[in-house]
């Protein structure tokens, strides 16, 4: 495992690359041997920079919650990071391209908690109890770290996405907010549309079956540092379709139907 120097030294790397919107070469070409939990310990040396400077933590967001990708990266179970106050931008506003690097748009299903949520036994059904309401979203994703690998041309490995907070920048809330028992979440579907182009389909059935699988996986993973969930707090609950470039000028749309729309434009 990685020593505490190495730890602080990857978080200030991955800040200073946020800053300078300039990426450092992937951690698991500087470090062969770094494992998840060095990565979960970098992320969270970031985060704790980033509450020091002044932000606060609204909630968190899952990732690769798809067999594909979890296949394609070699893990059997999804990721996550952080949301901090600073990355949450207006339904239909503008997002400054300028603070990012490398920008793509993900579609999600967002749950704002009710109730505290803690414990290591957490199922759906405790999440849907505690979930106050859902509500459709947009992820920026973000990649401070080198996609490929100049030198070798490998790709970034799970322990690079976890360290850089599990891609993430920005979220994006919008649309109609229901009751979690109110539908059948499995069903909500989303048509992304790029400069009115269609780009992407999804149904929410994509996240684990059911995105509150996810939301139960991480309570359960929270628990494992004597963390939870906290009312008010949200959890983008991981993708349902892929990752669509978002370029200066574009203007995105999350059509989820019955449940409303939500969108921005980079600017």
């Amino acid at each position: 495992m990685l020593d505490a120097f190495q730890i602080k030294s990857a978080a200030s790397s991955l800040d200073e690359a946020e800053r300078s919107r300039s990426q450092i070469r992937q951690l698991s070409q500087q470090y062969p041997d770094i494992t998840v939990a060095d990565a979960y310990a970098i992320q969270a040396a970031w985060v704790d920079k980033k509450i020091n400077d002044g932000r606060s933590v609204i909630g968190h967001k899952i990732g690769l919650t798809s067999k594909a990708m979890q296949a394609a990266l070699a893990i059997d179970e999804p990721d996550s990071g952080f949301l901090l106050d600073d990355m949450l931008f207006a339904d239909g506003g503008e997002v400054p391209t300028e603070r990012f690097i490398a920008t793509r748009i993900e579609v999600e299903l967002a749950f704002v908690m009710k109730t505290r949520l803690a414990g290591p036994n957490c199922s759906l059904f405790d999440v849907m109890n505690a979930t106050d309401y859902v509500v459709p979203s947009l992820e920026i994703l973000d990649t401070r770290i080198e996609r490929i690998d100049p030198a070798t041309k490998a790709t970034r490995k799970i322990a690079d996405t976890i360290a850089d907070n599990a891609a993430n920048a920005g979220i994006v809330v919008g649309g109609r907010p229901f009751r979690p028992n109110d539908v059948d979440l499995r069903w909500v579907s989303a048509i992304l549309t790029r400069n009115a182009a269609v780009e992407e389909t999804g149904v929410a059935a994509g996240v684990l079956n059911h995105p509150a699988h996810g939301v139960a996986w991480l309570v359960r993973k929270l628990h494992q540092n004597q963390g939870c969930l906290e009312p008010g707090q949200i959890v983008l609950s991981g993708s349902f379709v892929r990752p669509v470039e978002a370029r200066k000028g574009d203007t995105f749309q999350a059509d989820f139907g019955p449940f409303g729309t939500v969108g921005c434009h980079f600017a």
